[in-house]
């Protein structure tokens, strides 16, 4: 299992925009493109403005071919395009890549 940590740094004023976009639209269309959120946060520190989810890809190979359908899917670009009509929700977004360690299983 490859895990995708991608971390947002939100155009100030837009955190609940996002918010909003991903509960209402995004997290069921990734999950349409085999991509499952396992968990979101948003920063302790409202100061930071950041927003962090983790994503489950069953390899690096089926991230980008999913990935890739998913950018491309006529229902995300109309979503992008309406929730956007006020400019970006983000400012960058930093993906970060990690695989379990064989030693620590959940408790």
């Amino acid at each position: 299992m490859l895990y995708e940590l991608r971390i947002y740094d939100i155009v100030p004023g837009r955190m609940e925009a996002i918010l909003d976009r991903f509960r209402d639209n995004v997290i069921a269309l990734l999950a349409k493109h085999e991509m499952k959120t396992t968990n979101f946060w948003v920063d302790a520190d409202e100061s930071k403005n950041r927003l962090y989810y983790v994503l489950e890809h069953e390899n690096a190979d089926s991230r980008e071919r999913n990935f890739e359908a998913f950018l491309h899917d006529p229902e995300w670009l109309d979503i992008q395009y309406r929730t956007e009509l006020n400019g970006p929700l983000y400012e960058k977004i930093e993906s970060i890549f990690m695989q379990n360690v064989p030693f620590f299983k959940s408790i």
